[in-house]
């Protein structure tokens, strides 16, 4: 049984539906939709990489071969619980056998294209433990807020994560997750206040502003340092092909919307420079290609510690010894 968090459509337009029908969703233009139905999948990630965001951005072939994905995952979830925040609730629910829903309709919010809507069968949701009690957001452990809610289109927990949040729905004991050191420390910092900042909406919080404001930093000052070097062997400029650090930063946060928040390379939650955060996990500003510039198509954010993996291997190389990674 596997465990996803999940949103519905571009500001969670589709929620109110999927509460009321008792189903989890998600969308495609419908063009793509026809080349997902033929399962052309590598003329859909053409097509898609073709367009633009709403932010103005184009996708990268990771971002549109995850789309792809994403509507195979939900047409075919069978069997899997589904988890989905609404403000201070916390609803659940389990997907069935019956097959999916397409339903052709125009976007309410953002571009407002026509899009088909996969609506996949599930229990009728609850905001409720099996036992009756009621699932709040404020009444949830700190540790277990970093992961019952994403920004992301959907995310599958991780097993021990997945295996807590059965237990939460359940109503059994959690002492053994909540007992553990890292959850207790966790703990005692949301007591003293501490937050961490992970929603790409709270992007005015100051985590998140240092955030994009040290990547843009980093990146000024790599073209900077690598351009003035006077050494025997010669070295590749860098150049830096913003207007300024400022139109750099906006990008950035295009680029974080693009990747809902998710390292480029690994799928890993991006962490912000949040106090006592996880500095491995703080996110990162890469040139896919290492011997280009910083420029508009050239850049994504991945984890810190991928970022420095990576180093200046190809983008390409880098991702397939990533996948032999998950596989083991």
């Amino acid at each position: 049984m596997r465990v996803f968090i999940a949103n519905f459509g571009q500001e969670n337009y589709e929620w109110p539906v999927c509460l009321e029908r008792g189903t989890v969703a998600t969308m495609n233009a419908v063009d793509e939709q026809a080349l997902w139905e033929q399962g052309k999948r590598e003329e859909y990630i053409l097509s898609r990489m073709q367009g633009k965001t709403a932010a103005g951005l184009t996708p990268t072939r990771p971002v549109a071969a995850r789309w792809y994905n994403l509507m195979t995952i939900i047409s075919e979830t069978r069997g899997d619980v589904w988890i989905h925040r609404d403000g201070e609730r916390l609803y659940w629910t389990i997907s069935n056998a019956e097959p999916p829903e397409f339903v052709r309709k125009v976007e309410p919010v953002g571009r407002k294209r026509e899009v088909v809507v996969c609506h996949k069968s599930c229990d009728a949701w609850s905001d409720r433990t099996r036992t009756g009690s009621h699932l709040l957001w404020r009444s949830l452990h700190a540790k277990a807020r970093d992961f019952l809610s994403t920004e992301a289109t959907l995310q599958e927990l991780k097993e021990d994560n997945a295996q807590y949040a059965l237990a939460l729905i359940n109503g059994d004991d959690l002492s053994p997750w909540h007992d553990r050191q890292l959850w207790r420390n966790k703990e005692e910092k949301a007591a003293s206040n501490y937050s961490e900042v992970k929603s790409y909406s709270r992007r005015q919080m100051v985590a998140y502003r240092v955030a994009e404001e040290r990547m843009a930093e980093t990146a000024l000052k790599t073209t900077q340092q690598a351009n003035a070097q006077q050494t025997t062997q010669r070295t590749k400029n860098k150049e830096f092909r913003f207007a300024s650090k400022i139109e750099l930063e906006e990008h950035i946060v295009g680029l974080l919307e693009l990747q809902e928040n998710l390292c480029a390379l690994t799928g890993l939650p991006l962490e912000m420079d949040e106090k006592d955060g996880d500095k491995e996990f703080f996110c990162s500003l890469d040139r896919i290609d290492s011997d280009g510039h910083y420029e508009v198509g050239n850049l994504q954010i991945v984890c810190r510690f991928a970022n420095r993996w990576k180093s200046a291997d190809d983008d390409d190389e880098f991702r397939r010894l990533i996948e032999h990674v998950r596989s083991y």
